[in-house]
């Protein structure tokens, strides 16, 4: 009877100790693929236009402005009149000497025909030669004087100041004008220490205007200068390899690309979103999709972040890895996991 009424009970306690059986959790990861590198990186800079000629334009001859023809921020074209002296004294200068050059040449003519006639010497003749070439030396110094009157432009570009009024008196070689040569317009922008150590791998640099995106510029180097700022910047300087536009002026901020070359390492790199690397002491890794659907972990090298955020891997890979790209710090070596795709138009080659 006591056997009978233990069975009961012995049964409960053995369904009680029973364990359930646990299900196996798998984490949901997503996957890239790394992408080639290619044979050169773009590195973006911002720069300023600049004027690399200043023209300071004066008479030749010193007087009175009688008319200024332009203002600042004017256009000129090279051989416009922008200014003019009064030119009254230097016109009467040039009558007389033209009126005393045809008496001279009338005496000239009687000389002649008096040395012909073996009325005068050789001499004589001469001197009344000499006397009329003088003259005629002179008058052209008064023409000039008159030309220099006129003030032109000596090239296209824009005015940048006018330093003085009609009526005031000028001397010879005072600066009236300043103009800015638009054939020599320059871009200034600093470069850091790790891509001046790059410019030896420069291919090509353009830059590109706010009013025209897109528009990429060709660009040709002037100067570097071989010693940093206090900021550890090197200062470039950049030619227009093309003739300049009216949209260019001084002071235009723009965007600055440097093309450089990939060395032989590079060529062979790949890359990667940053979120796919792993830190651990001081070493770099990745996780690699096996074909089981387990994980492992694989210790790559990153050179440096390029133009588009992405890390640049030049060893560890061969190129045809599945990448993990999220989820990537709770793994385990060797753990299993699931994989969610995320295939979108706007994410085309996973690249993010």
């Amino acid at each position: 009877m006591k056997r009978l009424l233990l069975l009961p009970f012995l049964l409960w306690l053995a369904s009680g100790c029973t364990e359930k059986p646990t299900q196996t959790f798998i984490r949901s990861v997503m996957l890239t693929t790394p992408i080639p590198s290619g044979a050169e990186s773009i590195k973006n800079f911002s720069g300023v236009v600049q004027e690399s000629h200043n023209i300071g334009l004066g008479f030749k001859t010193a007087g009175q402005i009688e008319k200024i023809y332009v203002k600042e921020g004017d256009y000129v074209k090279k051989g416009q009149l922008i200014a003019q002296l009064d030119h009254t004294d230097y016109q009467l200068g040039v009558q007389a000497l033209e009126i005393q050059c045809k008496q001279l040449e009338d005496e000239v003519k009687r000389t002649e025909a008096l040395y012909r006639s073996k009325s005068i010497s050789i001499n004589d003749y001469e001197k009344a030669q000499a006397g009329l070439q003088q003259l005629k030396v002179q008058l052209q110094v008064n023409r000039n004087k008159l030309a220099y009157t006129r003030l032109y432009a000596p090239t296209d570009g824009y005015i940048q100041s006018v330093n003085f009024a009609p009526s005031e008196m000028v001397d010879a070689g005072t600066p009236v004008i300043n103009l800015l040569d638009m054939h020599s317009m320059e871009v200034e922008t600093e470069l850091p220490a790790e891509v001046y150590q790059l410019r030896s791998r420069f291919q090509r640099i353009t830059c590109e205007l706010p009013s025209a995106k897109g528009e990429d510029i060709p660009m040709k180097i002037s100067s570097i200068t071989p010693k940093a700022d206090g900021n550890q910047l090197y200062q470039l300087k950049l030619t227009f390899q093309k003739k300049t536009n009216s949209r260019l002026s001084a002071g235009i901020n723009v965007n600055v690309r440097i093309y450089i070359a990939a060395t032989d390492s590079l060529r062979a790199s790949f890359t990667l979103p940053l979120h796919a690397l792993i830190q651990s002491q001081e070493e770099t890794y990745v996780w690699v999709m096996n074909t089981d659907s387990t994980v492992s972990k694989r210790k790559v090298n990153c050179s440096e972040i390029d133009e588009k955020g992405r890390a640049v891997i030049t060893a560890g890979l061969k190129g045809d890895e599945q990448i993990i790209k999220a989820g990537v710090n709770a793994l385990q070596e060797n753990e299993k996991v699931r994989v969610i795709h995320t295939d979108s138009k706007t994410n085309v080659g996973g690249l993010i």
